[in-house]
């Protein structure tokens, strides 16, 4: 750690500065957007090893904070490294023959482009992946997935957003960037660098939050602070979120994710080498190879609204509130706790929880589940809980779900207070 470190929270009074600093971090490289329930509340901790510690000025948390929020880095191209490890069992074969129907589906199956985003993008949910980026303002960005044996683009250039995937040959298009964001499809909708992982953790600087600097490091070759934030609360899985955010720019370089229960990183994101001079006009171009598969954004706009109406009155980020709030009403979903122990409530409308191994149309497939989970009772009955290193997830047997970065004990306590 180096000598300037702050070891001190940061003050409640100084709460409301950090949320202003936060509403003006608007000019993000990628845009950012909310990755379920564990993308606000998942823990980090420090993994800077072998590049040394850069003697820096000395800064406080909100000082940090507020520099993130004013950076206005507008072009940029680069290779981030980003390895996701939520503890989840390996299934082999078994997961494609339980799963192949819905997967396909949901990765260009017949109702559906292998090419859009909104189902391959999250792959980066698991594994080691490479990702290279690359943007010039606003209207021009690049991310590409980097495999073995393939690639996979998406492309926005002014109006117009393309993705391909080089494995299945097939592309996606959409003309009018407003109707592609609400459409759920652009390179925005999927974290993918550590600016957007950091917006996601800086949502939790509340009272609830400890938010210190905890040194400096090298990452990609450039000077960065250590942002260390903290939850105060006891009974979640979270750790702690740890930052490095280039000394210059104010750009998050790293972001690294380790559970309250240590050991390696839940998810670890971060530029392996990054260029701030203005990549070239071409890496926008894109034009479909001979023999692809283009499916066009139109053929999939009625579906989507089907399943995200909405909102003609507002701004962008208005409907997209609006849309969630409608969406949790209309599932009769709701939220218990505050801070880093909120738990996400809601009735599946099936009795008799995950299906028991008698179930007529699906007996193996209960069967299998119930033995990946713990069987726990309490005054609510009984139920079972699925575990990753990060989210936890109670299912009664009346079809009730709780689900959040708390513990288990946590999860049946509040399934008791709710009876």
């Amino acid at each position: 750690m180096a000598p300037y470190a702050s070891d001190d929270s940061t003050p409640a009074g100084e709460v409301e500065d950090v949320r202003d600093g936060r509403r003006t971090a608007a000019r993000y490289v990628v845009p950012v957007t909310v990755v379920g329930v564990a993308a606000a509340t998942i823990g980090l901790a420090p993994a800077f090893a072998g590049s040394g510690d850069p003697d820096l000025p000395k800064i406080s948390a909100q000082q940090l904070i507020q520099k993130i929020a004013d950076s206005d880095v507008e072009q940029l191209s680069g290779t981030v490294k980003i390895s996701t490890d939520l503890g989840l069992p390996d299934l082999g074969g078994l997961a494609d023959g339980l799963g192949a129907g819905a997967l396909s589906q949901g990765a260009g199956g017949k109702d559906g482009s292998a090419a859009d985003p909104s189902s391959k993008l999250m792959e980066l949910a698991a594994g080691t992946h490479t990702v290279r980026v690359a943007t010039d303002g606003q209207d021009k960005q690049k991310l590409s997935l980097v495999e073995k044996a393939a690639e996979y683009s998406v492309i926005r250039n002014g109006d117009d957003v393309w993705a391909y995937d080089s494995a299945s040959n097939e592309a996606y298009h959409a003309s009018g960037a407003g109707e592609h964001r609400d459409g759920g499809t652009a390179p925005e909708d999927v974290p993918a660098t550590p600016k957007d992982f950091a917006e996601q953790a800086l949502k939790a600087a509340d009272e609830t939050t400890s938010v210190t600097v905890d040194g400096t490091a090298q990452i990609a070759g450039r000077d960065a602070y250590k942002l260390l934030i903290r939850p105060k609360q006891s009974g979640t899985t979270v750790g702690a979120v740890s930052i490095a955010v280039d000394a210059k720019t104010g750009l998050p370089l790293k972001f690294t994710l380790t559970p309250a229960t240590g050991g390696a990183a839940v998810l670890d994101a971060g530029f392996t080498e990054v260029s701030f001079a203005r990549p070239a006009a071409s890496t926008f171009d894109f034009t479909p190879p001979k023999g692809t598969k283009v499916t066009q954004g139109d053929e999939l706009k009625g579906e989507r609204h089907a399943v995200r109406p909405q909102d003609e009155k507002g701004s962008s980020k208005g409907r997209h509130e609006k849309n969630g709030q409608k969406a949790a009403e209309d599932a009769g979903r709701r939220t218990i706790g505050e801070g880093w122990n909120t738990i996400v409530v809601f009735d599946t409308g099936a009795e008799g929880g995950v299906p028991s191994g008698a179930a007529a149309d699906g007996g193996a497939v209960g069967g299998f589940l119930n033995s990946l989970g713990d069987h726990v009772k309490g005054s609510f009955g009984s139920g079972t809980v699925f575990s990753t290193r990060l989210v936890n997830a109670l299912i009664t047997d009346d079809g009730t779900v709780y689900a959040g970065a708390v513990t288990k004990d946590a999860l049946v306590k509040a399934a008791n207070a709710g009876k």
